[in-house]
């Protein structure tokens, strides 16, 4: 079954991609999802600040700047990743360096 791993943490402390890439914890963590075969893609939105949230109430569009809740954890990135049980994709997130600082929500996708 595929799984979504959602990263949320504090955007405050906001690094780029290619730092993010950078740091030997992510490293150690993508060599091993890697080898293991299991990552399917991901990616790391931009900040938050960028976004754009519609809603469509009574026919009218309504767009507002910024993310969908005000909070200060936000999502930081995504992995898609092919595991065998939602026990193995626990595994998986509970070795993401960001669990440590933050969560990582582990979410089961429908099969197409």
């Amino acid at each position: 079954m595929k799984y979504m791993l959602m990263i949320c943490d504090d955007e405050s402390v906001f690094l780029s991609p290619v730092q993010v890439h950078a740091l030997p914890k992510i490293q150690a963590w993508d060599a091993e999802v890697d080898a293991r075969g299991i990552r399917r893609g991901g990616a790391r939105p931009r900040p938050s600040s960028d976004a754009s949230t519609v809603r469509v109430r009574d026919g009218e569009v309504l767009v507002s700047d910024g993310p969908f809740a005000e909070t200060k954890e936000q999502m930081g990135g995504f992995d898609i990743i092919k595991c065998a049980s939602l026990g193995e994709a626990v595994e998986i997130a509970a070795r993401h360096p960001a669990a440590a600082s933050g969560a990582i929500e582990v979410r089961p996708l429908w099969q197409e």
